[in-house]
């Protein structure tokens, strides 16, 4: 397993929290989650669809239920997988804040929230951004063309002088941790396959077959 000296056993539950407007959930996110579960020690991984996406147009979002039950079928066959329906039943803007705010009471062990390089680069726009350190560990996980080292250069000056930077990860004033993630996953993104839907292409062995059959029942991004 990947560790590092932080990530010692603690004896405390592992939560992962992969959060995301899985428009629709694919192998990717489903693969990111099984091997941020392996080499992290991640006890569960709790996957939480959005209800409105603060940071994404929403003219080519699916319905909160629609997506929220795709990401019950992507996760029905793995039982270290949940899925949490907080922020569709909360409604309104989706903010990470308020959701991380929650699990902290409602979780008894340590969270470890899955972080995109390309959100960490944009990270000043989220709300009360400062605070999200302080309330759980984050796993930084690179996209294409945005390396953890670029996106934390550009990361406010005022958020980076908060951490001091260790071995391998970086130790925040409150003794969480960030923690730049490797993994191999999956080139599949959602946008691409609601192009292949539109295009009438198959996007069988792209998403579960549970996924890709309730895509064609519903009839979801042919327009």
């Amino acid at each position: 397993m990947k560790t590092n000296p932080f990530l010692g056993t603690s004896g405390r539950k592992r939560v992962g929290v992969l959060g995301g407007t899985f428009n629709p959930p694919h192998l990717g996110h489903l693969r990111m989650a099984e091997e941020l579960r392996q080499d992290y020690g991640l006890d569960q991984l709790l996957f939480i669809p959005s209800y409105i996406p603060p940071h994404k147009s929403v003219a080519d979002v699916a319905s909160p239920s629609d997506r929220l039950e795709m990401t019950r079928l992507s996760c029905r066959d793995n039982d270290r997988f949940t899925v949490s329906s907080m922020e569709i039943d909360a409604k309104g803007p989706s903010y990470t804040i308020y959701t991380l705010e929650i699990l902290t009471k409602t979780y008894p062990g340590e969270i470890f929230f899955v972080l995109g390089s390309d959100s960490l680069r944009e990270i000043a726009t989220w709300k009360q951004y400062e605070r999200l350190f302080e309330l759980a560990h984050f796993l930084v996980v690179a996209r294409p063309g945005i390396s953890f080292a670029d996106a934390w250069d550009q990361a406010p000056s005022r958020l980076r002088h908060v951490f001091k930077h260790r071995d391998c990860y970086y130790l925040h004033e409150s003794g969480k941790a960030l923690i730049p993630a490797t993994v191999q996953g999956l080139d599949i993104s959602s946008t691409k396959i609601r192009a292949m839907v539109r295009a009438g292409k198959s996007i069988r062995y792209l998403v579960t077959d549970g996924v890709n059959a309730y895509i064609l029942q519903r009839g979801l991004y042919i327009s």
